[in-house]
């Protein structure tokens, strides 16, 4: 038992507690006057759908997979795909290049904000 507190005491030091993706979500689909989680017909959802985009968010190191899950939304929806990449700039940045080189390669009709990982409490 001593052991798992002092574990749990030492990982909540070494890694900051950063909020989850749905509290990201909720904080950029509202500034962005979106829809939170649409759902799609075959039970996918849409992180948030605006006015003319279909976003998926996700974690720097999710880079790759936001691509895919963008496009298909986009294609569900007719909407324009959008990716919220949520990431510390200051040690993240290589995730934000690798998104924008794939998209940029495969000229990728994908638009691309960044939120800084810190910005919620």
């Amino acid at each position: 038992m001593k052991v798992c507190i002092m574990l749990l005491a030492i990982l909540s030091i070494s890694y900051p507690a950063f909020g989850s993706e749905r509290d990201y979500q909720d904080l950029w689909c509202n500034q962005n006057h979106g829809e939170v989680e649409f759902r799609l017909p075959d039970a996918t959802r849409v992180d948030c759908l605006t006015d003319t985009h279909a976003v998926e968010m996700d974690f720097g190191r999710k880079w790759a997979e936001a691509i895919g899950q963008s496009l298909y939304y986009a294609s569900c929806t007719g909407k324009r795909a959008g990716v919220v990449l949520i990431v510390d700039k200051s040690k993240e940045g290589r995730y934000l290049r690798r998104l924008n080189e794939a998209i940029t390669y495969a000229k990728l009709p994908i638009d691309v904000w960044i939120m800084d990982s810190k910005v919620l409490p």
